[in-house]
């Protein structure tokens, strides 16, 4: 573990910063200081009001919400760091590759869900359709994305005199957020999806050929700032690879997400065992049969319990033949089907003392199991950070996100729902994109908003001097109007997504005319 970080790790853009910490800064410590500054901005604490799978808005349940999440993922990250450090050969491989910094990980874990707009996963996927379709924006909306833009853009920080322009983080930080450090078509050049084998997240997806890759972490409009931040590991680490801070949050985020989703579930009793234990046992029952059956044959009798299991099996193969294994699959549908199955799932969840005393031993004893089970390589696979789950962990967390996926996410009523939420958010963004082409009401567009607007022009407009080619599509010169039609969007997408879900909700009554108030509460 780095004690005395590097210049270069701790330098920001201010020169006000680098010259000594700002008397608004508590901390002695610039990373701890970084820290804080996450944990203090709005942005962070409007996560409460962010779903994180479910939107438990007037059900009475008690679910993670994306500030909890966070908070877990903080956690996590910080005992896996401090895991890691303990333990001289693999503290000596993370120095070489740029340290592990404790505070870092903390930071990281606690920002990497900022910009997490309402309604979770689904707000994700309405808003980056929105922003291609309706806006041509080239990037569309990513979540990691927007959490990067959050704090190197449209964050506020409180340095007396400052611009107020973005958190200003250190280098280490604004790394440690880059989960996927590339923008969604073009840069770095070559792009990491151009790679033989490209690394996780940075392929195109299926259903969306041409669009770029599935998951980034950078925006155009930031590149600058992901260039300065990731210039500090050059040599070190690879273009495309996260730094081991990254990967730390990475992985502490796999494990929060893996675990805690579950808890949730069970506590409400979405999830149950019959179903869940049928999949399992019949998998481990069939396995030798269900191997030989073709991959059409698989897929037409998928709601069949076992088959889905084994799509998962192939899958893993296809995708990740470096690490996945039959054995570990096998051993880890078995210690699923054991611990989550047999001694948490069997008995409903009432509320008392026994049951909740069962949540917390589960979630204690597979988080504990599963950070044991982190390792830092060298060397690692594209498809893998440099710290990671061995491979027994790492099957065994397929399998419980295979759980979630398959008895929370695929059920009609939580399609249902979320159907309605898309319509909301649509007719959210079409009514605010309306209110800013009215010129006739400039003067009384929520300040917010108009100061979204008018920073997405300028740095267009840079953009289109500077770099025309991150923001090319392809098609014609980009003219005046182009830039408008994006800075419109990205203002109004961004506007949006900085919204909780019940915030979302009033301001589209508000708009639509439902509501008799005069003053919302939304502050706008």
């Amino acid at each position: 573990m780095r004690t005395d970080p590097p210049v270069e790790r701790t330098s920001r853009r201010s020169d006000a910063v680098r010259a000594g910490r700002p008397a608004s800064d508590l901390a002695a410590s610039p990373f701890r200081a970084d820290r804080d500054r996450v944990s203090s901005s709005a942005f962070f604490a409007r996560l409460g009001g962010v779903t994180q799978v479910v939107t438990p808005s007037g059900s009475g349940m008690l679910l993670h919400n994306r500030l909890t999440h966070s908070l877990k993922v903080a956690q996590v990250a910080r005992a896996i760091g401090e895991r890691l450090c303990a333990d001289p050969d693999a503290a000596a491989v993370m120095d070489e590759l740029g340290g592990c910094d404790l505070d870092v990980v903390e930071a990281a874990g606690l920002g990497h869900d900022l910009g997490h707009p309402p309604f979770g996963h689904l707000g994700e996927t309405v808003l980056d359709r929105i922003a291609r379709q309706d806006f041509g924006l080239v990037d569309g909306f990513e979540g990691n994305a927007q959490s990067f833009r959050i704090v190197s853009s449209i964050d506020v920080r409180g340095d007396p005199g400052g611009a107020g322009d973005g958190l200003d983080l250190t280098a280490a930080v604004r790394a440690a957020l880059l989960k996927y450090p590339w923008t969604r078509r073009h840069r770095p050049s070559p792009h990491p999806r151009d790679l033989r084998v490209p690394p996780r997240g940075a392929s195109e997806p299926d259903e969306a050929p041409g669009t770029g890759s599935a998951k980034f972490s950078c925006y155009v409009t930031e590149l600058e700032d992901m260039r300065d931040c990731r210039s500090v590991f050059r040599g070190r680490i690879e273009s495309w690879q996260q730094t081991v801070e990254a990967s730390v949050m990475d992985t502490a985020d796999d494990i929060a997400y893996a675990i805690h989703d579950l808890e949730d579930f069970h506590r409400v009793g979405i999830l149950q065992h019959t179903t869940v234990s049928n999949e399992l046992t019949e998998w481990l029952a069939h396995q030798v049969e269900l191997v030989k059956l073709g991959d059409a044959d698989l897929a037409g009798t998928e709601h069949l319990p076992g088959r889905s299991l084994e799509r998962l099996r192939r899958r893993l193969h296809a995708k990740d033949s470096w690490i996945a294994s039959d054995a570990a699959f096998t051993d880890a549908v078995k210690r699923v089907l054991d611990e989550l199955v047999a001694k948490l799932l069997q008995v409903p969840f009432d509320r008392s003392k026994q049951a909740e005393q069962a949540v917390a031993v589960f979630s204690g004893e597979w988080t504990r199991r599963l950070v044991e089970g982190v390792r830092v390589e060298r060397t690692p696979t594209v498809r893998s950070g440099h710290v990671s789950l061995a491979p027994e962990q790492w099957h065994e967390v397929q399998v419980l996100k295979f759980v979630h996926r398959r008895f929370v996410l695929q059920r009609p009523d939580l399609a249902l729902h979320q159907r309605g939420q898309d319509r909301l958010l649509t007719k959210l963004v079409t009514a605010l994109d309306s209110w800013l082409i009215d010129r006739s009401e400039a003067a009384r567009l929520p300040h917010r908003l108009r100061d979204l607007f008018e920073r997405a022009r300028a740095e267009f407009a840079e953009l289109r001097g500077s770099d025309p080619i991150a923001l090319s599509t392809g098609g014609h010169e980009l003219g005046a109007a182009d830039l408008e039609r994006w800075a419109r969007g990205r203002a109004v997408i961004d506007f949006v997504a900085s919204l909780t879900d019940d915030q979302a909700a009033s301001l589209l009554e508000a708009l639509s005319g439902r509501t008799t108030r005069l003053f919302s509460e939304i502050s706008i």
